[in-house]
Formats: C-alpha cells, structure tokens, sequence
C-alpha cells in the first residue's frame, strides 16, 4: 500500500459494490519521500493506528462519512513490533473494545484503477473511465492552520492570495483565522501542488467545493480534539473516496504522519525526523532535492533512480526516543493511557535533546 503500513484485501470492490479490508501499520517510516527508511521506530505503527482509529470514530460521531469499520482484535499480538508473521482473521471491534493498542484498522475499499504515464504526463481520463461510481479519488485535500517559516506555501504564494494583509511573508510563522486548503495529486512519483480548476477535473465527478467543505469540517474536528489535549493542530490532510455521489474519509486521519501538532513549542510529528536527517545525515538530504530537481527537469517521473546518496540507520536511542515521542502523543491526544510511555513533556524533553 504505502511504504509504512500494508494492506489486506478480503473482498475486492467493484464498479458497484465496495470491498472490504485492513490496514497492517507498521513501525517504518519514511521521510522526504523516500519510502522505507533503513530502521523502525518501535510501536510506531500501534500508537498510529490508535489514533487513526481514534479519529475516524470521532468524525463519525460528528456525521462525517468515512471509510473506517472498527479495529482488529486478535488474541495474541506481540506489542513490541508490527511483524507481519502469523496474521489471522480477527474480530472487528470499537477502540474502546481493544484490550491493547492495536495495529490493524479494518476499512471499506473502493477501487484504485490504474493511473496510466509518459514521463511526467499523466493519464486522469483513463482513471476515471475505469473509476466509475466507486474510485479514492487522486487527490489530497491539505489544510493548513499556520504557516511555518520553511513553509512551501511561502514559495508558491504571496500573503495576498489567502486574503492576508502582508506585503510579503513575515519573518516569522503565521497563525491563520480561518484555513488555508489546497489540493496536491496523490499518484504522481513526485507531488504537486494544483489549481483549483487541475484539482476539479482530477477530482471526477466528485465536486471541489464539497472536497474543500469537507476537508475544513475534519480540521475542526481535529483541531478541537488537539486544543482539548493541549497540542496545537498546524496542519494535515485528508483522501476521500467517492461512492454513488457520496465523499467518504479515507486513508488516516489526524496522526503524528499524516498532520503536523506541537507542543510547549516542539513539533510532535514526524517533522522531529525530518530536520533530525537534515541535520545528521545533510550529504543525503541534499542528494534527494538534487534528484528531484533534475527529475523535474528532464521529465522523468523517478526521481530516485537519479539519487547517488542512501540515507544511514538511526542509533538506537533515537529510535527510542521517537517512539517515546509517538506512545506519549497518542496517550495524550486521546486522553487515554494505551501505552506505557512516560509524560508527554518527558516525551518532548528527550527530542529537544537530540
């Protein structure tokens, strides 16, 4: 499925019909777009499924469709990994019902047809052909709360494109009164930022505006849930699969991968990741953008067959202490002690230190 959790399949969708199936979490990671980083960080992908799950059954309580069924509950699961050996049909339950945190989030699927290419040049129409009434739609809805200093936002825009009365951007980050949304494509090798008239016909027959309502609605919702757990909600995005006329949340939502949170001023995301690479391993980070710029350039969709760099393994105590970081967040955010895990500010006093 993606580069940090897997998929199991159980009855395929159709054009008519959705299918049914699991997300595995598991406890690698990526940054940069890399895919599968070298190490694992350790309940990583327990502590991600719990508030995946946490949240979908939030939104559902608030009328938000999703693609969520419940958790998988099985009688033995080792706590300490996401392995995949000895994966057998489980029961179906509420969070509430796990007897531990889990790893496995049961969901509806919709199709995913092929996205056909020629470089750089992508094929929607074919998508969509195969897509009929019932496709994940290619696109993610991102919202934003603020706008750091390393923003991409800042590159792409001016202050004034969001109704923001700046010149230019400040030197420092910017707290919005009302979100900023945009769409980026979901299946092309390397993201990119859309239009609103890209995002609409990439969208299908799912309209842009409800993508955008929707997306904003899932930001209250979250942005509430972090506010009462005394994190601040900066950013995030949704997918949404699009079923007879209907948008459903799919993928994840509101985890330290898919949003970005801080706390006491410390980012509580994998954001920790990222700048701890840029500064340990800065020959590789490099390596990539250079990669991807020349991709770019020569309209060639792989960048990272043009890497000459591979990122290094993490010691052992960063490992732990990312993990510290995701078990404590996941305890605090839904307010629930599902991880033996020290204090969140314990937590964030080990990442300060790195």
């Amino acid at each position: 499925m993606t580069s940090v959790k897997q998929f199991r399949i159980e009855a395929e969708a159709t054009a008519e019909e959705l299918g049914r199936g699991a997300f595995v979490f598991t406890d690698d990671y990526s940054v940069f777009d890399w895919g599968k980083m070298p190490d694992q960080i350790p309940l990583k992908g327990a502590s991600l499924c719990t508030m995946g799950a946490f949240n979908f059954e939030l939104l559902e309580s608030e009328g938000v469709p999703t693609h969520y069924r419940g958790v998988v509950e099985r009688s033995s699961t080792d706590r300490r990994t996401s392995s995949d050996d000895d994966v057998e049909n489980g029961d179906v339950v509420a969070l509430a019902d796990a007897s531990h945190p889990p790893r496995e989030m049961a969901i509806d699927l919709t199709q995913v047809p092929d996205l056909p290419h020629e470089g750089r040049e992508y094929d929607y129409d074919s998508y969509h052909e195969a897509a009929g009434e019932n496709y994940l739609i290619p696109l993610e809805i991102v919202f934003r709360n603020r706008v750091p200093v390393g923003s991409s936002l800042r590159r792409r825009t001016e202050p004034a494109d969001h109704g923001l009365a700046f010149g230019s951007w400040p030197e420092e980050a910017v707290d919005l009164d009302e979100p900023i949304v945009e769409f980026s494509t979901k299946y092309e090798k390397g993201d990119r930022y859309l239009t609103r008239e890209e995002a609409d016909s990439i969208a299908g027959k799912a309209a842009i505006e409800d993508l955008e309502s929707l997306a904003r609605e899932v930001n209250r919702i979250v942005t509430e849930q972090a506010d009462s757990a005394g994190l601040i909600h900066q950013d995030g995005k949704i997918e949404c699969c699009y079923y007879r006329g209907e948008l459903r949340v799919a993928d994840v939502v509101g985890t330290f991968d898919e949003n970005r949170f801080s706390y006491e001023g410390t980012q509580l995301s994998k954001e920790v990741l990222r700048q701890y690479h840029k500064r340990t391993q800065p020959d590789w980070v490099r390596a990539v953008n250079a990669a991807k710029a020349e991709a770019k350039q020569a309209n060639v969709a792989d960048w990272k067959s043009l890497c000459d760099e591979e990122p290094e393994p993490l010691s052992e105590s960063v490992l732990e202490t990312a993990s510290e970081l995701y078990c404590a967040g996941a305890n605090a955010y839904t307010g629930r002690d599902l991880f033996d895990a020290p204090p969140l500010s314990s937590a964030i006093g080990a990442v300060q230190r790195l």
